[in-house]
């Protein structure tokens, strides 16, 4: 149902160098570039993330309370991508690891310009 996502951003090369690095962990590469907007995709006609120069010219914000979460295939995967946002200078917002019942896993983590992202599988 979701066909992409965006995050505002204040300084777009230094955002999209983050995700560039970011994404050689799960392999989704830059989809869409242009002067104000780059994204990326895992794969043909899947959902993409993006970043963004906001259209009305204002600065971006951070949404209080907003999360995009990425699935991921294994633990494995989850755990690396939380060490790589952590190593490209994104802040921890929950480590790696089980949460509550039902096999979900999951790291939290925000980007350079303080968006949250989560990172999940499941194991059941």
């Amino acid at each position: 149902m979701i066909g992409y996502v965006t995050f505002g951003t204040n300084d777009l090369q230094r955002a999209a160098a983050f995700y560039d690095a970011l994404f050689t962990v799960t392999g989704a590469k830059r989809y869409i570039n242009s002067e104000r907007f780059v994204s990326w995709s895992a794969a043909p006609n899947t959902p993409t993330l993006g970043v963004i120069k906001p259209f009305d010219g204002q600065p971006a914000t951070v949404g209080n309370g907003t999360m995009v979460s990425l699935y991921l295939p294994s633990t494995a995967l989850v755990d690396a991508l939380h060490k790589k946002a952590l190593e490209l200078g994104g802040k921890d917002e929950g480590a790696p690891g089980p949460r509550g019942e039902g096999g979900f896993y999951g790291a939290y983590f925000r980007d350079l310009d303080g968006n949250k992202l989560a990172a999940f599988t499941m194991t059941k």
